[in-house]
């Protein structure tokens, strides 16, 4: 599989007229249990032609797109997002792109872009934009799959994860890892609940269809009860970094420099 995403990280480049910088998983695949049927939802990073962003018209508005998608098949689910998008997502401390910078599945790479980015990462993080963004996912999955008394048990994980992923940031005032079995190993104390959830993740990678079956008490009571604490506490941390425009600003121009020799 990874020589068909590079040989479709090396069409886009000819067919859109770009370099690639960066690309990888960010879906179940990255956080440590995909599905039998999973695809593989491909995220990456790419820079334009200098030319390109010398216009009246700034990326991203009218006909100059700053994404890539390409059509989504059963085996592949690929967007890229153009680098000055990814560098104003970055200076706010956007979650799914630190996600993506986090993901230890790396399927290409190129030029220094990305490991300048992630030597800024510590510095630009922002606890409190990260708590709402999974508390928010949380919140909403949990009322849409977990409220009703059967339950398509796999559903768990698209609220345990956010939960676990909060936890973290209030653990260790960090950009949380993607992988699931890190997070539950180092934030979920031993006890009843963890024993559940290992339980159901031990199904997840076995390969059980957890399909609907009666929802689990103990675990439905814990969620509710952290994600209300957890919002608590993020209501009390502070927001405010250092702009990092500047340093940001130096790295695409960088950039351009180094992918174009310019």
């Amino acid at each position: 599989m990874n020589e068909t995403i590079l040989k479709t990280i090396k069409q886009i480049e000819i067919d859109y007229d770009v370099k690639v910088l960066y690309a990888c998983e960010s879906g179940s695949r990255a956080w440590g249990f995909p599905s039998k049927d999973s695809d593989y939802d491909v995220r990456f990073i790419y820079v334009h032609k200098p030319e390109y962003y010398l216009s009246i018209d700034p990326v991203g508005v009218g006909k100059k797109r700053d994404v890539i998608e390409l059509p989504i098949n059963d085996l592949l689910d690929v967007t890229g997002w153009e680098l000055t998008k990814a560098l104003k997502l970055f200076r706010k401390s956007n979650p799914p792109l630190m996600e993506w910078m986090s993901s230890g599945m790396v399927y290409y790479q190129a030029y220094s872009t990305i490991d300048e980015m992630k030597m800024l990462r510590s510095s630009i993080f922002t606890a409190s934009s990260s708590l709402y963004h999974y508390l928010n996912m949380a919140q909403n999955n949990f009322r849409e799959y977990l409220k009703t008394d059967m339950v398509r048990i796999k559903k768990y994980f698209y609220v345990l994860r956010p939960v676990l992923a909060a936890r973290w940031i209030e653990v260790y005032n960090e950009f949380p890892p993607m992988e699931f079995q890190i997070l539950l190993e180092k934030v979920l104390p031993e006890g009843e609940v963890k024993k559940e959830v290992e339980i159901l993740l031990e199904r997840k990678i076995r390969g059980d269809e957890l399909d609907m079956e009666p929802r689990i008490e103990i675990i439905n009571a814990f969620l509710e009860t952290e994600l209300n604490r957890l919002m608590e506490f993020a209501k009390s941390i502070e927001g405010d970094i250092i702009d990092p425009t500047a340093s940001l600003d130096k790295l695409f121009r960088a950039t351009l420099e180094e992918v174009w020799k310019v």
